[in-house]
């Protein structure tokens, strides 16, 4: 193993709170939820009916004809976040040795939309009528894919597929790649485009989601009382990581360094917690001790805070496991409460937030959290964003099937 370091250079987002990272960035810090009344289509017999679709991402703007007709809506949403990373960093491909320059990008479903759509077309017209792009839009790796193809990515490229876990898997392989040497750059988060008939249906199957659809934008109340389900969310996510030296020789701004990588499971059950946090704490107590820092370095958690009653609860008592009395004194928050569970995209939706607030010292809040649950008891940032110092910064995701990823970044100091 190398020991060389990672930093993050780039950012690019599609959200349901905002395609633009400034839009991004002013609607968490202000508490705005992306959560409406699904409108792709008629959710009217389903007992959920909200979810936190993307509202401002146009196709027709911003690609050609052919490449919408080739692709699913989760790798244009890969795309456009990857196109915003690139330009965010003010890379210059042809300055780059494309070799070195990799591509990680996780999501937990990949092209539902396109699944069924093709499964009804052989259904109501036969097989010849299925698409000859069917399977390349489908399956999860075409948005790592996708964009090697686009920018001439040469490096290790692959996807990761670990439910809700999938892009903080992502970023976390993509550092082992720049710590090892194995690359110089590397284009790296998730995507996920998975508010589907089928998709919610199964989710409220399985009785997952909130039921609050006379109040979509409350929906969402991670570690409040009255929390009743996870909210599907949609979007994407892209980061650009390079090696420290690679970055400094080409004048690159820097939002953080990446520093830790933990991870486990929880072989416990299929969808729920281990009830103790048990496996969620070895992954951030490996992530702390990955990253060489003590626990009490750590100013900031950005949860997994999904808004479900077992997770939540989970969660917490993993942070005091890990943290002991130092639990109580750091900041901690749920993006989720204002987008949305982007599924496998969540990870890198969150990374990016942490990038953010090291680099603004700011946190957003986590809005509806307005009847705490008393056994989640530890600072959530209610209500108001907060100025504050932070310099080490921890990301949470977990995800059924029992993944638990964490990972850790810090104010860059060389």
């Amino acid at each position: 193993m190398s020991d060389k370091r990672c930093v993050v250079t780039g950012l690019g987002v599609v959200t349901p709170i905002g395609s633009r990272l400034d839009l991004f960035w002013e609607n968490c810090l202000n508490g705005k939820s992306g959560v409406r009344r699904i409108t792709t289509f008629d959710p009217s017999v389903y007992p959920t009916q909200i979810a936190g679709e993307v509202a401002d991402f146009r196709a027709d703007e911003l690609f050609d004809s052919k490449e919408i007709r080739r692709s699913d809506t989760v790798q244009l949403y890969a795309l456009h976040a990857a196109r915003m990373a690139i330009e965010d960093a003010a890379l210059e491909l042809g300055r780059l040795d494309l070799n070195r320059c990799g591509c990680v990008i996780g999501s937990g479903i990949g092209g539902l939309r396109t699944l069924e759509k093709q499964h009804q077309i052989l259904l109501e017209k036969g097989a010849s009528k299925v698409s000859p792009f069917f399977i390349p839009m489908m399956i999860s790796d075409m948005c790592a894919g996708a964009v090697a193809l686009k920018y001439g990515f040469k490096g290790p490229n692959y996807a990761t597929v670990s439910a809700c876990s999938s892009s903080a898997h992502a970023l976390g392989g993509a550092l082992r790649m720049i710590a090892r040497g194995d690359a110089d750059l590397m284009v790296t988060g998730g995507a996920e485009s998975a508010i589907t008939p089928l998709s919610l249906a199964g989710f409220c199957s399985a009785r997952a989601l909130s039921t609050r659809n006379d109040e979509p934008e409350k929906a969402s109340r991670p570690f409040d009382s009255k929390r009743d389900g996870f909210v599907m969310g949609e979007g994407a996510a892209v980061l650009i990581l390079e090696e420290l030296e690679h970055a400094q020789k080409r004048g690159a701004r820097i939002y953080a360094e990446f520093i830790g990588f933990g991870q486990s499971c929880d072989a416990y059950h299929i969808t729920a917690p281990s009830p103790d946090g048990e496996g969620a704490a070895r992954a951030i107590r490996e992530a702390i001790r990955d990253a060489g820092i003590s626990p009490h370095d750590i100013d900031y958690i950005n949860s997994h805070g999904t808004s479900t009653e077992l997770g939540d609860a989970a969660e917490v008592m993993a942070i005091k496991a890990v943290l002991g009395d130092h639990a109580r004194k750091l900041a901690i928050n749920s993006t989720k409460s204002m987008t949305g569970h982007l599924l496998g995209a969540a990870g890198a939706v969150e990374c990016t937030v942490c990038c953010l607030s090291i680099a603004n010292n700011v946190v957003h809040p986590t809005i509806n959290l307005d009847n705490p649950d008393p056994q989640c008891d530890l600072d959530f940032v209610p209500g108001e964003r907060r100025e504050m110092e932070v310099s080490c910064a921890v990301s949470n995701s977990f995800g059924f099937g029992g993944h638990n990823v964490s990972l850790v970044f810090k104010r860059a100091d060389y």
